[in-house]
């Protein structure tokens, strides 16, 4: 059964598309089906994928709005093995669109539902703000995957998004649970780095991953060739943090199954 992870944190600049990107290729490449939806209308995940926002048809647009078949709007085995949904500056007007429709928050919980299983993970991109976008896709979602750097900003602002998390929960999903908190852009040698990382243990234990995602300039060059780190440079220290991760989320997906099927 296919899980559905919104990847989402207020703040910008916290490497949220970037762990989109690398997670959805570092899974793929342990034989996982994966699927990115690009819910930003920026569209970086879509050019970071390989795939030029400006030339695409078919947008997350369409699977709102117009309620296009799945199959029509999908881009198959993007550079990075996996699926996509793409976005673009059309889907700012989804927004606006979807304010017209009965039960807009869920448009895209139901478009998703006939084609959930045939992923075993589904990865959205939610903008850096709250907004009906970032509501449809906390309404989709089973998890809420939150990466954050680890400065003092940041941690005030996670209690916010908990606090948003738990509340857009209660009022459109209320299974919706934290998967994890993800600390990016990591240097080990800053003493505030260190605090804040150890701040989140306390307040967060077992959520927050073991698996910490670097500073890396290949990770911040590998956008600008359109694809994933592991496919622009694979020894670099960013790509083998993301393949990492990609462990630890399989490791913890079987740790949960297994209680279950005892």
């Amino acid at each position: 059964m296919g899980k559905i992870i919104a990847v989402a944190n207020q703040k910008g600049g916290v490497g949220k598309t970037t762990t989109c990107v690398n997670l959805a290729a570092s899974l793929a490449a342990t034989k996982r089906r994966v699927l990115l939806i690009d819910l930003d209308p920026q569209g970086n995940a879509t050019m970071g994928s390989g795939i030029d926002k400006y030339e695409v048809d078919n947008t997350a647009y369409e699977l709102l709005v117009e309620e296009k078949p799945f199959a029509e709007i999908v881009i198959k085995n993007t550079v990075g093995k996996y699926d996509l949904i793409a976005s673009n500056g059309d889907v700012t007007a989804a927004e606006i669109k979807l304010m017209e429709f009965y039960a807009r928050e869920i448009r895209l919980r139901n478009a998703l539902a006939p084609i959930k299983d045939d992923y075993d993970y589904i990865f959205i991109d939610c903008p850096p703000s709250l907004n009906m976008l970032t509501v449809n896709a906390m309404s989709a979602a089973d998890s809420v995957l939150v990466p954050m750097q680890c400065e003092y900003y940041a941690l005030e602002g996670l209690t916010a998004l908990i606090d948003t998390i738990t509340k857009l929960g209660a009022m459109v999903n209320p299974t919706l649970s934290i998967e994890g908190i993800l600390r990016t852009m990591y240097d080990p040698r800053n003493r505030l780095s260190n605090d804040v990382s150890d701040q989140l243990k306390q307040h967060f234990g077992e959520k927050v991953y073991r698996t910490v995602i670097p500073r890396n300039v290949r990770l911040a060059e590998a956008p600008s060739f359109g694809a994933p780190a592991m496919y622009y440079d694979k020894s670099s220290a960013g790509a083998k943090a993301y393949l990492a991760l990609a462990g630890e989320i399989i490791r913890r997906a079987e740790q949960q199954t297994q209680p279950k099927q005892a």
